[in-house]
C-alpha cells in the first residue's frame, strides 16, 4: 500500500461524493490519480489537475488565453489580481514546485508526494466552491479548518521550509513517469477501418511560390504544422510527411499515389510569402475517384499563421466526417509562440536539423537559442536544443557523457513549459532508453507521447525497439507494424522494422528492409549498420562480406585489412582482422566498442567480443541495450555477459 494512501483516499472521496460530470477534465485527471500506487505517476497527474484549474482561471478570472506561459507566471498574475486567494496562492505554488522538480526515481523521496497530494485536495476544494459556491458550500467549514491549521504555523517557521525545499529541490533531475496503457487503442486495424471509411488522408509537399529557395523551410515547416493538427484528430489516420515527400514533383496520378499510400484522400497546395504576407492555397481530393472535395485561398499576415493552420485542419476533418472532440479542438488551436520572429526561427532550426549534418545541427542549434531569445517560454524550441544535443550523439560528434546532460536540461524546460507535446515525451523517453538506461522511464515516457498523439510513427517505432530491449517481442511488432502503416516509406522507420525482425530471427525479411531503406536513403546509418549482422545471422557470408566491402570502400586502411584477412581465413579472417586493427587504433582513433565486439562475435572469438561489451558498459555506449539481439545468442551462457545483463537490469535470455 502506498504510503500516500490516506490522501488518495480523501481525494476519492470528494471525487466520487463532490464531482458528478460537472468539471469533466478535472475528474478524467483524479481518476489517473486516484488509480496510480507509483508516487512519480501521482506528482504527474496532481501537476495536470493543477493545470486543468489554472487554466480556467486564465480565461475565466484574467480574460485570456494560457497559451505557452508556465504555470508560475499564471499563479503570479492570479495572486497580483487578487483573484484568488493568498494561501490558495501559497498551495498552488507548492504543488508547482515539488511535481515538476522532484520526480527523479532515483533521487525523490516518496514521502514528498503527501504534501503535494495535500496541497492538491485543499486547492480543488477551494476551486469548486470558487466555481459554484452554493452547490459546494458545504466544503466551507472543513476548509476553515484547514486554513486555521496553516494560520497557526509561525512565519519563520515557514521560510524556513522553504529555503530547505528550495536546496533539496535545486539539484534534482525530472523524470515525469506515467503508466498506463495508450488511451483510445490505435493499431493497424483501426487504421485499416479508417481508411474502409474515407477517414484518411496525405499531405503531399506544398509548392514554393515565393521565387526564394531561402523560403522552401516555410513551405515545408507548413506541411509539418497542418500535419501536427491532423494527428490530434483520433478519428482520422494521417500519413507522415516523410512519406508524402516521396512523391514531390512526381508523375504519378493521384490515385496511384493514394493507393501508395493507403489513404482515400490527397491534400495539395502552395505557398506564396512576401514580407509579413503569406498567400496559401489548399485543395483536398479524393484519391479513389480524383474529385475535387474542398478548397480555400488564404491572404493574410504572418500573424494569423495559427489561426490558417487550425482552419485547415479543421475543415479536412469536416469534409471527411471525423469526429473531433472538443479536447482535440482545443489542441487544435492552440498556439505554441504567440512571438513569430521565435516561430519563423524554430521553423528554420527544424528544417537543419532534419539533415543532420554536424553544420546543420550547428546552425540548427543557432535557430533555436535565437527563438528561445525571443521567447523565453516556447517550449518546443527547448525541445530542438534537446533534439540537437541528441542528434550530435547520435552522429558520433559528441560522447554521451557530454550530450546527455544537456540534453536533458533543454528537454526537461520544455515538459516544464508545455506538457500538451508528444514529441517532448519522445524525446524524453528517448533519453531515458538509450542515454540513462531507465527503462521504467522510457517505457512511461513513450507511452504518454502515443497518448498525446497516437499517430506519432517515430515514437512507434522508437518504443519498440525499448520493447525489444525488454524481451517483449510481440508487443514491438504490433507498434513497428502501426508505425510503416502511418509512415510506410520513412527510411528510418523501415531500418527499425529490420531490427525487429532480428529479433524474432526473421533475417531474410530483416534484410529485404535494410535494403529497400538504403535505396530510398543510402546513407541510412541503422540499415547500413545492421545488414552484415542480419546477413551473417542468415548463413548468407558471401554477401555480408560483400556488405562489408562497400561500406567500408573509402576507408584504405580497413579496406586493407578487411581483405588481408579474408585472404588468409575467409569471413571470419576478415572479421578478426579489422576487429583487432580497430581495437589497436581504439586509443588513438575511436571506434565504438560494440561495432568491434560484433565482430569478434562474427569471427567466432567471444573472449574478446565480450571483452569490447564489458568496454561499452564502462563508457554507456547508447547501442549496449539491445543485449537480447540474436547476434549475442553464443554468448548467452557465459557468465560475464550474464553479469553485464544484470547490471543494466535486463534480461539476457528471451523467456
Amino acid at each position: 500500500m502506498a504510503i500516500w494512501s490516506a490522501e488518495i483516499k480523501e481525494i476519492e472521496r470528494l471525487q466520487k461524493s463532490h464531482l458528478r460530470g460537472e468539471f469533466p477534465e478535472l475528474e478524467k485527471e483524479l481518476q489517473y490519480l486516484i488509480r496510480t500506487d507509483d508516487e512519480n505517476v501521482a506528482l504527474l497527474y496532481s501537476r495536470r489537475c493543477l493545470e486543468v484549474i489554472i487554466t480556467d482561471l486564465c480565461e475565466c478570472e484574467l480574460k485570456r488565453s494560457r497559451g505557452t506561459e508556465p504555470l508560475k507566471g499564471i499563479i503570479d498574475k492570479l495572486q497580483r489580481e487578487e483573484k484568488v486567494p493568498s494561501h490558495i496562492i501559497a498551495s498552488m505554488h507548492g504543488l508547482n514546485t515539488l511535481s515538476t522538480f522532484g520526480t527523479h526515481p532515483k533521487d525523490f523521496d516518496p514521502e514528498q508526494v503527501k504534501p503535494v497530494l495535500n496541497n492538491l485536495l485543499i486547492i480543488v476544494k477551494w476551486y469548486l466552491k470558487h466555481k459554484d459556491p452554493v452547490t459546494y458550500g458545504n466544503l466551507k467549514a472543513e476548509e476553515e479548518k484547514i486554513e486555521a491549521v496553516q494560520d497557526k504555523i509561525p512565519a519563520p517557521i515557514i521560510l524556513r521550509h522553504k529555503k530547505k525545499l528550495l536546496i533539496l529541490i535545486s539539484g534534482i533531475l525530472v523524470v515525469v513517469i506515467l503508466i498506463m496503457t495508450v488511451l483510445g487503442k490505435f493499431d493497424v486495424v483501426k487504421l485499416n477501418n479508417l481508411v474502409k471509411s474515407g477517414k484518411s488522408i496525405a499531405v503531399l509537399p506544398f509548392t514554393n511560390l515565393s521565387n526564394d529557395p531561402e523560403q522552401e523551410y516555410f513551405s515545408i515547416g507548413m506541411v509539418d504544422e497542418i500535419l501536427d493538427k491532423l494527428f490530434k484528430i483520433g478519428d482520422l489516420k494521417v500519413i507522415a510527411r516523410t512519406s508524402s515527400e516521396r512523391f514531390r514533383n512526381t508523375d504519378l496520378s493521384l490515385r496511384e499515389i493514394g493507393h501508395r499510400l493507403g489513404v482515400a484522400s490527397i491534400m495539395e497546395g502552395s505557398v506564396r510569402r512576401i514580407g509579413n504576407n503569406v498567400k496559401i492555397t489548399v485543395q483536398l481530393i479524393d484519391a479513389r475517384t480524383e474529385a475535387h472535395l474542398w478548397s480555400e485561398i488564404y491572404d493574410k499576415d504572418i500573424s494569423d499563421i495559427f489561426l490558417i493552420q487550425s482552419e485547415v485542419a479543421q475543415a479536412v476533418g469536416r469534409e471527411l466526417k471525423a469526429v473531433i472532440n472538443p479536447e482535440e479542438k482545443q489542441l487544435i488551436e492552440k498556439t505554441p509562440t504567440t512571438n513569430m520572429g521565435a516561430y519563423d526561427a524554430s521553423q528554420k532550426g527544424i528544417f537543419y536539423y532534419s539533415k543532420l549534418s554536424k553544420h546543420d545541427l550547428e546552425t540548427a542549434m543557432h535557430y533555436f537559442e535565437l527563438a528561445i531569445e525571443r521567447d523565453p517560454g516556447f517550449a518546443l524550441a527547448y525541445s530542438g536544443i534537446g533534439r540537437v544535443w541528441r542528434g550530435r550523439e547520435q552522429m558520433g560528434i559528441i560522447s554521451s557523457s557530454e550530450s546527455s546532460p544537456k540534453a536533458e536540461a533543454a528537454i526537461m524546460k520544455a515538459l516544464e513549459l508545455d506538457t500538451t507535446y508528444s514529441e517532448i515525451y519522445h524525446a524524453f523517453g528517448g533519453l531515458m532508453t538509450w542515454s540513462k538506461w531507465d527503462w521504467k522511464a522510457g517505457e512511461a515516457y513513450f507511452r504518454k507521447a502515443l497518448e498525446l498523439n497516437p499517430q506519432n510513427a517515430d515514437v512507434h517505432s522508437s518504443f519498440s525497439h525499448l520493447l525489444n530491449i525488454l524481451g517483449r517481442p510481440d508487443e514491438a511488432m504490433k507498434h513497428i507494424e502501426t508505425a510503416l502503416e502511418l509512415d510506410p516509406f520513412n527510411p528510418k522507420i523501415k531500418s527499425f522494422y529490420g531490427v525487429d525482425l532480428m529479433f524474432v530471427h526473421r533475417y531474410d525479411d530483416a534484410i529485404k528492409e535494410f535494403r529497400e531503406a538504403l535505396d530510398l536513403n543510402p546513407t541510412q546509418g541503422v540499415a547500413d549498420g545492421n545488414i552484415v549482422d542480419a546477413l551473417f545471422l542468415a548463413g548468407r557470408e558471401g554477401e555480408a562480406m560483400e556488405m562489408q566491402r562497400n561500406r567500408w570502400k573509402n576507408n584504405i586502411e580497413y579496406s586493407r585489412v578487411l581483405e588481408e584477412g579474408y585472404a588468409e581465413a575467409g569471413f571470419k579472417g576478415g572479421s578478426k582482422k579489422l576487429a583487432d586493427f580497430r581495437a589497436d587504433k581504439f586509443n588513438t582513433t575511436y571506434s565504438s566498442p560494440i561495432a568491434i565486439s560484433n565482430l569478434y562475435i562474427k569471427a567466432g572469438d567471444t573472449s574478446n567480443s565480450i571483452l569490447w561489451l564489458e568496454k561499452a558498459y564502462e563508457e554507456h555506449n547508447p547501442n549496449l541495450p539491445y543485449l537480447l539481439s540474436p547476434i549475442y545468442d553464443k554468448l548467452r551462457d557465459n557468465s560475464r555477459f550474464q553479469e553485464l545483463a544484470r547490471k543494466m537490469n535486463l534480461p539476457y535470455k528471451s523467456i
